[in-house]
């Protein structure tokens, strides 16, 4: 009796042992319950997956907060700057970098005494704003549609070579997501108008406007002469120039087939919907409000220069 025992437990004992190495449940009649259970932990496993490769695919659109962050309470855009409340002014420099690790040592060197310089010089606050763009080729693909076009005297193999050269930019560009970075300085500056020294003719937003612009050009001009030594050039943007980078922040995916410059080619900013006419009549229409504005402006000012009748 005690002989069977000990079989019973010796098998018993190795039952568990393969079933625990094989990682199958001990008990049999169990393994149809965890059989079942597998499809539901395989499908939740496929959705978080699904949906971590969509939040990871970079061609989502998501919500520019970082740009809003930078710029809070944006009141509109005009000459040359963003206007923030509270009378607080930035405007933007487009910076056009330099290849530092193919140049010598004097030539490194060169560059980083220039922003050192610059840097040592300031005493007021200059943020750093870096935008990546999806690469956009439209403008170079038309320019060579336009010179193939425009060149009668290309022969087969030039004009075959070009059409090639075309198709090869547009399959480069589908293949996959191709960036470039834009680079800005940021330079703030906010109007205390009680250090403005303002007449009873002054237009206050007028001289508001015209001391953010002075105290922010000057800063960016002494920014474009000191990194020009280092051949970093420094371009101010003009505000249509500010839109396309508020346009290209919050649109960065579909900016790239509804582009900034063809909006503004196809006069989609404009406040009024008009057909299309052509360049002569808008110049005739122009000439005409600005004659209009100068016979109102003499009109005002043969009404100041007449005496007051009692």
């Amino acid at each position: 009796m005690i002989d069977v025992l000990l079989i019973l437990g010796l098998a018993l004992a190795g039952w568990i042992f393969t079933r625990v190495m094989l990682k199958e449940p001990i008990f049999p009649w169990k393994e149809k319950k965890t059989t079942d259970s597998k499809p539901n932990n395989l499908g939740k496993s496929k959705s978080n997956k699904k949906k971590k490769d969509i939040e990871d695919n970079p061609l989502v659109e998501k919500e520019a907060r970082k740009f809003k962050e930078l710029f809070p309470n944006v009141v509109g855009f005009e000459n040359h700057m963003l206007r923030r409340s509270n009378n607080e002014f930035t405007m933007f420099a487009e910076v056009e970098p330099v290849n530092y690790f193919l140049r010598d040592p004097e030539e490194q060197e060169v560059i980083d005494v220039a922003l050192e310089t610059w840097l040592a010089s300031i005493n007021y606050p200059v943020r750093i704003y870096l935008q990546n763009r999806f690469v956009d080729l439209t403008e170079p693909i038309e320019e060579i549609q336009r010179t193939i076009g425009d060149s009668d005297d290309l022969n087969s193999a030039a004009r075959e070579f070009g059409e090639n050269m075309i198709q090869d930019l547009e399959a480069w560009q589908r293949a996959q997501p191709r960036y470039e970075t834009k680079r800005y300085l940021l330079f703030d500056y906010q109007v205390d108008i009680k250090e403005l020294r303002i007449d009873d003719e002054d237009d206050i937003e007028e001289r508001i406007f015209d001391k953010a612009f002075n105290e922010l050009n000057r800063r960016v001009q002494a920014a474009r002469q000191q990194l020009r030594r280092g051949e970093m050039e420094v371009q101010l943007l003009s505000t249509d120039g500010i839109i396309e980078v508020v346009y290209y922040a919050f649109n960065r995916r579909k900016a790239l087939k509804n582009r900034y410059r063809d909006i503004e080619r196809h006069e989609q900013l404009a406040l009024y919907v008009t057909a299309d006419q052509s360049a002569e009549r808008v110049a005739a229409v122009r000439g005409e409000i600005d004659r209009h504005v100068q016979n109102e402006k003499q009109k005002d000012r043969q009404s100041s220069l007449e005496p007051v009748t009692q």
